[in-house]
């Protein structure tokens, strides 16, 4: 006898602004009252409903509902394989669903987080910075929060690439070393992912490498408007996306509830491609995480959430009027030293 399933798994498709259909998936509890949300924003090249079903099954079962969206060009989705024209449009398309997702009835007072992986780490912080006062944190595995310096391409080739653009856009041009081989280390998993026919195993795409390159560039420069509470997971020996990158996040972001693990021996893939016992640390960790930060009660109090997001309004009109005096500053030959805009506020007060 089959016992019942303790998550329901929902598929379904939508149309973004653009008119193209979008995959989305969901893995809901079934016995328990859910906790909060947890929206997933996966990375470049992969999905959601194969590759990141570990962790939509593993939090479901947790107590959170889980809802992942195949980005344009990725898994289940319209476009051309692994394509991405602009980056803004990913963001719009993530966060017009993920903003469906929260005004239904049933979710409306429920705490929200975002969830990203690698390149679905730019993405989750580029959504903060989009909507700085709509989540109440953010899972941050291994993301592309700024390209380290021994990964930036040429400025030469940069320039290149970027003038001969328009007429090469999808041109599958762009060396790259094996991502899944070094993404990776068990050897079962790694198979299994290469067998996934909806992961893109092609050399990268010019206009695509650049926007990547692009919005990596943005997050970079704007560390320090980073203001949600975060925690960041990352293998110190990650190849794909530097932990040191990582480290620098976690410094200069202006958050007040932060928080950063390094786990020695790691690779990049921690929830997919590690042991299984690696793989079980780095959930609990995970999980321990939104525990502590989503309400015991099944409804959550949205006054808190708007009483947070005018503190955060507020702070960052502080840090645009401050970043205007410093350079006003510095044409002048004054040195500036940065204050600290963000007090530290006890948890409870957000």
């Amino acid at each position: 006898m089959e016992l019942p399933s303790s998550f329901k798994y929902h598929e379904d498709y939508i149309h973004n602004s653009r008119g193209m259909r979008l995959f989305t998936c969901s893995w809901i509890p079934a016995n328990q009252d859910i906790k909060a949300l947890v929206c997933l924003c996966h990375g470049y090249a992969v999905e959601c409903s194969i590759f990141m079903k570990g962790a939509g099954v593993t939090l479901a079962e947790a107590g959170y509902a889980v809802f992942g969206i195949d980005y344009e060009g990725h898994g289940k989705s319209d476009g051309t394989r692994c394509y991405i024209e602009n980056f803004a449009s990913i963001t719009d398309d993530v966060a017009a669903f993920f903003k469906s997702v929260r005004e239904r009835p049933e979710y409306k007072n429920k705490a929200r987080f975002l969830y990203g992986e690698s390149m679905g780490g730019c993405v989750a912080l580029l959504l903060h910075r989009k909507e700085p006062t709509s989540w109440n944190g953010a899972v941050l595995v291994a993301p592309m929060c700024k390209i380290s310096e021994n990964m930036k391409p040429h400025p030469l080739v940069t320039r290149v690439l970027t003038t001969l653009s328009p007429l090469i856009a999808k041109w599958k041009l762009v060396p790259t070393e094996d991502v899944i081989e070094m993404a990776y280390k068990d050897p079962i998993k790694k198979e299994e992912i290469r067998t996934n026919s909806y992961i893109y195993q092609d050399r990268p795409r010019v206009k695509t490498a650049l926007e990547m390159l692009k919005a990596s560039v943005s997050i970079e420069q704007r560390l320090d408007e980073v203001t949600l509470p975060f925690l960041i997971l990352h293998g110190a020996a990650d190849r794909v996306t530097d932990p040191e990158c990582s480290m620098e996040l976690y410094s200069s972001a202006k958050s007040f509830d932060k928080e950063i693990k390094i786990y020695p021996g790691m690779w990049h893939g921690l929830l997919v491609g590690e042991p299984d016992k690696n793989v079980e640390i780095v959930f609990k960790d995970i999980i321990s995480w939104l525990d502590k930060r989503s309400p015991a009660r099944s409804s959550y109090d949205g006054d808190q959430l708007k009483q947070s997001s005018l503190y955060v309004s507020q702070y960052f009109d502080d840090v645009r009027r401050h970043k205007i005096h410093a350079n006003e500053n510095k044409s002048k030959g004054l040195h500036d030293e940065s204050p600290n805009l963000m007090p530290q506020l006890p948890l409870e007060d957000i």
